[in-house]
């Protein structure tokens, strides 16, 4: 009798020791095979709802059988808002990306999600995603704040903050398709600007994780700790590839917002928020780790090996932190043309985006802290230690061509 139950443990601990290596192995495959499946069309994070619409039309024409399209409403400009469905299992999954206009990263992840799973249809881990799940996506809730790649809606509102008095349109079908379908997991897909760090590490937080409040006290249900679960679940799947990179969001309460009330309405919300990554101004590497986590994430509740996740992986996450500029100069010496002494300083510059007249994106360096900067990070240092500029060149605020005012020191 010992012997038996000795033997069942072995065999139990093995098949639950199995699991996490073929998921690994899953992700990793996605991550190596990224550019054999990703949606080739998108070159640009700027996409525009007519391109994002063709995308799902084209991918929907070789899997009419698994993806369904149904325009679940208008813009408040009469754009299509889309709800993608996949799969036909008894756990749902929800995804809304893009309710701010000039946040498409996800966006394209997703799609690209979708083009991976249109080539997969037979394999293990695309069978076991369909048969066991039903996902639902909303792929571009702001169609007209991307149509201006704009945070807000054509009116001006941030729908985000638009959860209680849903005035506008985006955040009534938004409510709608949630209680429609009361999803047991949901995504909440962002971009972050890229200059926030994981804590004090000096390290970009490419990705930033939420599973947020639905009070003031922060209280746990089952609710939010299957969330902390599913959000752990996302820091093993990340850590393979940005390593460090990974930080955790503010959890403060926003009554208005609708991470924190899908979450109070009782479905298991995770805020994915897409920060930067050094010489990746068009995100197109985070939006491979997009892709790659979503589709992770997906087969890990299809098998519910989530479960298993210790929750400290994403409780112990450091605090996503404004620490970070795109360039510090470090050292400088500015000069000045009357007898004001000179002084030794460190200038900090964003890169700023512009769109020209024939639709060029331009980016140009805007001086935003000139000082001591030694407590910040960035993404290029230059030493100028040793050097000096005239002062009337290093003015707040100011845009600048950083090679040009290099040049220019002494």
């Amino acid at each position: 009798m010992k012997k038996a139950l000795q033997l069942s443990i072995a065999i139990l601990l093995m098949g639950t020791l199995s699991l996490h290596p073929q998921e690994k192995t899953f992700t990793q495959t996605l991550y190596d095979s990224y550019d054999s499946y990703k949606v080739k069309e998108i070159t640009s994070r700027r996409m525009k709802h007519a391109e994002m619409m063709k995308v799902v039309t084209s991918l929907q024409a070789s899997m009419k059988d698994i993806l369904s399209i149904e325009e679940i409403g208008k813009s408040s400009e009469g754009r299509s808002i889309n709800l993608l469905m996949l799969g036909s299992g008894k756990k749902r999954i929800f995804m809304w990306s893009q309710m701010h206009g000039d946040e498409p990263t996800a966006t394209m992840g997703v799609l690209d999600m979708i083009s991976y799973i249109s080539q997969h249809k037979t394999s293990a881990e695309v069978k076991k995603i369909l048969s066991e799940t039903t996902v639902l996506i909303i792929p571009m809730l702001n169609p007209d704040g991307a149509e201006r790649f704009q945070r807000r809606s054509a009116h001006g509102i941030d729908i985000n903050r638009d959860a209680l008095r849903l005035q506008t349109n985006e955040a009534q079908l938004l409510k709608k398709t949630r209680d429609a379908y009361s999803p047991e997991f949901g995504f909440n897909l962002h971009d972050q600007e890229p200059r926030y760090t994981v804590g004090t590490s000096g390290n970009a937080a490419t990705i930033a994780l939420l599973a947020p409040a639905y009070d003031y006290a922060k209280s746990e249900n089952a609710v939010r700790v299957r969330a902390k679960k599913v959000a752990a679940k996302l820091v093993d799947i990340f850590s393979p590839f940005i390593e460090g990179h990974i930080s955790r969001y503010d959890d403060s309460f926003e009554p208005r917002a609708f991470g924190d009330n899908i979450q109070k309405w009782g479905t298991s919300t995770v805020l994915i928020e897409s920060g930067g990554w050094n010489d990746d101004p068009e995100k197109m590497y985070i939006r491979k780790l997009n892709c790659v986590a979503l589709l992770g994430i997906c087969y890990s509740i299809s098998t519910d090996e989530f479960e298993k996740s210790d929750v400290t992986r994403y409780e112990q996450l450091a605090d996503n932190t404004k620490n970070m500029y795109d360039v510090i100069i470090q050292g400088v010496k500015l000069t000045f043309s009357n007898s004001t002494a000179p002084v030794v300083a460190d200038i900090g510059i964003d890169m700023e985006e512009s769109v020209d007249a024939s639709g060029k994106i331009q980016r140009n360096g805007k001086i935003v802290d000139v000082g001591d900067l030694s407590t910040y990070t960035s993404f290029r240092t230059v030493d100028a230690k040793g050097k000096s500029i005239d002062a009337s060149s290093v003015k707040m605020e100011s845009i600048v061509d950083i090679e040009k005012l290099m040049a220019g020191m002494k």
